[in-house]
């Protein structure tokens, strides 16, 4: 019962232990890995907008993956985010099509021009 009530104001607790795997997962990289897995990590925390718990682990879980393929590979750094990594990091979270926090904005933006085409008011 208590559980319940704290996964509906925190969302569900499996998703935050996965999380934590995950974020574990960063840290163990090696060097020079861990500092850019952990730099894109802290860039989708603050350009992500993705709301829904279940697409933002699925893109953390992904993130761990790549750079530890990458860390067992050895493959260097620029070999993966090019020349512009924050278009890479960009480019990698709009895989993810999971509900941003724009997405109800959006709507009501384009319900509001759509509205006053046709002279109503909003």
């Amino acid at each position: 019962m208590v559980a319940r009530w704290i996964e509906t104001l925190t969302g569900p607790l499996e998703q935050k232990k996965q999380y934590k795997r995950d974020k574990a997962r960063i840290d163990a990289l090696p060097e020079p890995y861990a500092g850019v897995a952990k730099a894109m990590h802290r860039y989708f925390m603050m350009f992500g907008g993705i709301t829904d718990g279940d697409t933002l682990i699925t893109m953390f879980g992904d993130l761990a993956d790549l750079w530890e393929r990458a860390a067992v590979d050895r493959t260097p750094i620029r070999d993966i985010v090019g020349d512009d990594p924050v278009e890479f990091a960009e480019s990698f979270a709009r895989a993810y099509s999971g509900t941003q926090w724009i997405d109800k904005e959006r709507a009501r933006l384009t319900s509001a021009v759509e509205a006053a085409e046709r002279g109503e008011s909003t």
